[in-house]
């Protein structure tokens, strides 16, 4: 399997397809299966790379806290390791702060889409997605706090699918708390105008984990920040809303080649 080394920590990442290059940077706790419907759809017109955080599914777990500027570096780290010389990142909460910063520094980004992200730490509140990966029952209750009621009551099957996923690739207590340790002290508001990439910032109207009027907020102080709101749904609006996110996704990579 692929595995690009940060120093002493190998970073576990998917890559497939060909074309223009894909990046997504999970959220919090969350493995890579969180891009699975993105990555059906895009790979292919697209190359897509999917890679597990430090602290999360087959990557390794060093002890915490971790760091954004870590976080960036191990993202450097995973595009090197594919010889991407511009990416178009997507990333949510945790990982769409990891993809802001990542613009700011590195000259790899050719554009950004971001769910459910915010410019300061103090307006996540992530802690209700969390679950023991070997609690089932637990893993799917905190659903609730990431995917609409309505999702939630038509999608059963989708629902049973995505314990099993989690319960293979989510981070444990230890790494999920590393990785939130690295929106401690987070604040972009005094450099947001030097992220000069086009930049979609996209939030469902029920999201419970980052308020929807910082997303827009967010998008507000960026040079070229563009806001959407999907109606009805929750934080993880990219599963709730996958048709609609991957043909804007499709869309917009081919209006910016």
């Amino acid at each position: 399997m692929p595995i690009a080394s940060n120093g002493s920590v190998s970073l576990y990442y998917d890559r497939d397809g060909e074309g223009d290059p894909v990046v997504f940077v999970s959220e919090a706790g969350l493995g890579g299966w969180s891009w699975g419907w993105q990555h059906a759809a895009l790979a292919g017109p697209t190359e897509v790379v999917v890679w597990d955080l430090r602290g999360t599914g087959r990557s390794d777990a060093p002890p915490g806290p971790y760091s954004l500027e870590t976080l960036v570096d191990d993202l450097e780290t995973v595009l090197a390791d594919c010889e991407i010389r511009k990416a178009h990142l997507v990333g949510c909460g945790l990982g769409g702060a990891v993809a802001l910063c990542a613009a700011r520094d590195s000259s790899r980004v050719e554009t950004l889409t971001l769910f459910g992200t915010a410019k300061s730490g103090d307006d996540y509140a992530l802690e209700p997605l969390f679950a023991p990966p070997d609690d089932h029952e637990a893993l799917r209750e905190s659903l609730s706090a990431g995917l609409s009621d309505a999702f939630l009551e038509a999608q059963p099957d989708v629902l049973d699918g995505i314990v099993d996923w989690r319960a293979d690739g989510d981070a444990d207590r230890e790494g999920w708390e590393a990785q939130i340790d690295a929106l401690e002290g987070f604040d972009a508001n005094d450099w947001l105008v030097e992220v000069t990439q086009p930049t979609r910032v996209i939030h469902g109207s029920e999201d419970q984990l980052v308020d929807p009027a910082a997303g827009q907020a967010l998008a507000r102080g960026l040079p070229r920040g563009e806001y959407t709101e999907l109606e009805g749904a929750g934080h993880l609006c990219f599963i709730e809303r996958s048709r609609t996110v991957n043909d804007r996704l499709v869309g917009w990579v081919a209006t910016d080649e």
